[in-house]
């Protein structure tokens, strides 16, 4: 029981993390906007869902995402979430300025809310505190920098002049910081292939993926082990050519209780006139 909960628990923040990927820039004089449905299933039987909408021009952005676990997951952890980002872009990504969270299950709620600057934690507010700080790797002032939170880390931009696909939309290491934990997410070529789902078919490039834990989490905790360890994870990347951004349409992780996927089943990009007020 204490292993599914943990795989509820994954599929949470993967779902809020997938959703997350599902934003792309556009032309300066208009803006992308997206709406997105995931599926999440855990060997093949539906243990959720995720909503996604967001918007982006060529030098900001602003997404919001939700999420729920539903049928026998609930059975194991009612979990639900919803998550928002906004920022601005440059050549080397996202700038987000500020990030929030709040998650809940049947234990507790959490909210997180930060703000950033020149990709580096100004301020961060954790409601309530894990009660297991004091048993976490500390996070360091300097592992606060360089940083992106788990929305704005999923906006991958793509150097002019490299392709779309293949190897320079995957190749990449991803600091991440959400506000507790600090880890990155390494991503390398994989291969090619053909995807389907509503609003979107054609080429996607398949990454392997590996997660690196670097503070706040726990040392002594299986999960983090089992994830630092896993070598069965994996991501599909869809080009967005006029935004030359790429995007995961689809997740894939091994875990102790068989494959969780999270995988697009609608995935709807319109453009629209720039509004941010954030």
């Amino acid at each position: 029981m204490r292993a599914a909960a943990r795989v509820s628990c994954l599929a949470a923040r993967g779902g809020c993390a997938v959703v997350a990927m599902s934003v792309a820039l556009c032309a300066p004089a208009a803006a992308e906007m997206l709406r997105a449905h995931y599926a999440l299933s855990l060997m093949g039987l539906s243990i959720g869902s995720a909503f996604a909408s967001g918007i982006v021009d060529a030098q900001n952005y602003r997404v919001e995402i939700s999420m729920r676990t539903t049928g026998l997951a609930n059975l194991i952890n009612n979990a639900k979430g919803a998550a928002s980002a906004s920022g601005g872009l440059t050549a080397g990504g996202p700038s987000p300025a500020n990030y929030a969270n709040t998650t809940s299950n049947s234990d507790e709620t959490r909210t997180v809310r930060m703000s950033l600057a020149g990709n580096a934690v100004r301020a961060v507010e954790v409601r309530p505190a894990p009660w297991d700080a004091e048993a976490r790797v500390p996070v360091t002032e300097s592992a606060k920098r360089h940083i992106v939170d788990p929305v704005s880390a999923l906006i991958m931009r793509v150097p002019p002049g490299e392709e779309l696909t293949g190897p320079s939309a995957c190749n990449r290491t991803i600091s991440v910081f959400d506000g507790v934990t600090r880890f990155d997410v390494e991503l390398a070529y994989a291969g090619d292939h053909m995807a389907q789902t509503r609003g979107y078919a054609g080429p996607v490039t398949v990454c392997s993926a590996r997660y690196t834990p670097i503070a706040g989490h726990r040392p002594d905790s299986s999960a983090t082990r089992y994830m630092a360890n896993n070598n069965d994870i994996s991501v599909w990347l869809a080009p967005l050519p006029d935004a030359r951004v790429v995007v995961p349409i689809h997740i894939a992780i091994g875990t102790a209780a068989g494959k969780l996927v999270i995988d697009a089943s609608e995935f709807q990009i319109e453009q629209r006139r720039a509004d941010f007020r954030r």
